[in-house]
């Protein structure tokens, strides 16, 4: 797989694709939108799902998490485009504009735990079982 930003992802198998993936968890963590049009913004929070490890940063039952948690959403060759809220660092968002992976992504590494030496991975996470919604706001963070 050419992981210089040249790879056309329609062209990968599901477990290439898969693997693309570099487990900061960082489209697992909640989001809310303020202001309309082009004041519209999305603010990033440090408040994960609550199906997500807080210290490896993967899905603790991945295989059942569309049914578990009805607003995770599948990321997709079809859809990736309009995922406009993944981090920049996210590998699928990455390829999709045609960038390269960077130095500490796992593919690129070889090393899982490159993703955390980075300081990729969110700092002192919260379950949202543990904050209430009208609360988010006091755990943004800054992409």
């Amino acid at each position: 797989m050419d992981l210089t930003g040249k790879v056309n992802l329609n062209e990968l198998d599901e477990k290439e694709w898969e693997s693309l993936c570099d487990g900061c968890g960082r489209c697992c963590y909640r989001k809310f939108v303020t202001g309309y049009g082009k004041r519209e913004k999305t603010h990033y929070t440090r408040v994960a799902c609550d199906l997500l490890d807080l210290k490896t940063g993967k899905c603790i039952d991945y295989e059942n998490r569309f049914k578990i948690v009805p607003d995770c959403r599948q990321l997709t060759k079809k859809n990736v485009g309009k995922f406009d809220w993944l981090p920049e660092t996210c590998a699928y968002r990455l390829l999709y504009n045609k960038q390269p992976l960077p130095d500490w992504h796992p593919l690129i590494s070889g090393r899982p735990e490159s993703v955390g030496e980075a300081g990729i991975m969110i700092q002192n996470g919260v379950h949202e079982r543990d904050v209430d919604e009208c609360d988010w706001d006091d755990y943004e963070i800054f992409p």
